[in-house]
């Protein structure tokens, strides 16, 4: 693949959120977190979110958008397209991650979050109109 020249670089951490175009790579790094893609081919814009639970269940939830939830990083990509007259099905979905960290761990802690995590992905994707087009 060839580089974009004055490609900008971007390192997602857990919880951050991106939307750009052409002339951006956007990396990061997964565990049992989720990392979301959009891209439209034709326009060239598109973006990532890298989220680590599925919702905000405290007190301070829904003051404002938190990447570091599957349904904010959502709203945030619909504000973004939105803001680009995008629609959703204009765009490629995929997902990456959602790994499990610590297998054979499940009689001592319950919650699976890294499946959490993908059901709720491939729940709100679907929700809001996307296609998946790779897992």
């Amino acid at each position: 693949m060839t580089e974009p020249e004055n490609c900008i670089d971007i390192f997602l951490q857990p919880g951050e959120f991106y939307f750009g175009d052409r002339q951006t790579r956007i990396r990061t790094l997964l565990g049992s977190c989720v990392a979301i893609t959009l891209w439209h081919p034709r326009r060239k814009i598109g973006g990532m979110c890298h989220y680590l639970l599925p919702m905000c269940k405290g007190r301070d939830c829904g003051k404002t958008l938190d990447g570091r939830y599957a349904h904010d990083a959502m709203k945030l990509f619909v504000g973004e397209l939105h803001k680009a007259g995008g629609k959703p099905h204009d765009f490629e979905a995929k997902m990456f991650g959602g790994g499990n960290q610590f297998p054979g761990k499940s009689q001592v802690c319950p919650i699976d979050v890294s499946a959490q995590n993908v059901k709720s992905g491939r729940e709100l994707l679907g929700l809001y109109g996307f296609n998946i087009k790779a897992e």
